[in-house]
């Protein structure tokens, strides 16, 4: 029995690639990615492809938010693709492909339930890649302007007369 034979129904990743009848949740051409929905797409300079989707899918699995969309994962992670990073990147989503390959899986991208995502990446969380992409993802994620309504979050308030004058005593509780 194959890891996912256990589990039941459609993952998401099948559900688009059985609805695209493309056969991948990616669309990976040369120095080229794209979501099957064409709800974001990238061109990539110096990282592979297959490795900058692999990299969008773990920046998902580590920050997962259902309610902010591909595209913003996609800016947190472009900063990797860079002649600097590349190779450390690369060799990073390779281990992470052998650690997929060792539990039966094609690749990281083709372990289709986040569960068994998340269990490869909590086998290599104390490695320099695994940190070095989660401590990105902080910044360059959660300071992109477009995501912070979905946590509420209204931005910087010293423009504005700083938090004394906009809400800070509005507790109505206390």
């Amino acid at each position: 029995m194959t890891p996912s034979a256990s589990h039941r129904g459609l993952t998401r990743r099948q559900l688009l690639s059985r609805a695209t009848a493309a056969g991948a949740s990616f669309v990976v051409g040369t120095g080229f990615v794209a979501a099957p929905d064409a709800a974001w797409a990238a061109e990539t300079s110096h990282l592979e492809p297959r490795v900058f989707a692999a990299l969008v899918q773990m920046a998902r699995d580590i920050y997962p938010h259902d309610r902010i969309a591909d595209a913003h994962y996609v800016i947190a992670v472009r900063g990797y693709d860079t002649p600097e990073t590349a190779p450390a990147i690369t060799a990073g989503i390779a281990a992470l492909d052998a650690a997929a390959q060792g539990r039966g899986f094609g690749s990281y991208l083709d372990t289709g339930w986040e569960r068994d995502r998340v269990d490869l990446l909590r086998g290599m969380e104390e490695s320099a890649f695994f940190q070095q992409i989660r401590g990105g993802l902080v910044t360059g994620l959660y300071n992109q302007k477009e995501v912070w309504p979905v946590f509420g979050y209204e931005g910087e308030s010293y423009s504005l007369g700083g938090y004394i004058d906009r809400g800070f005593n509005d507790i109505a509780w206390l």
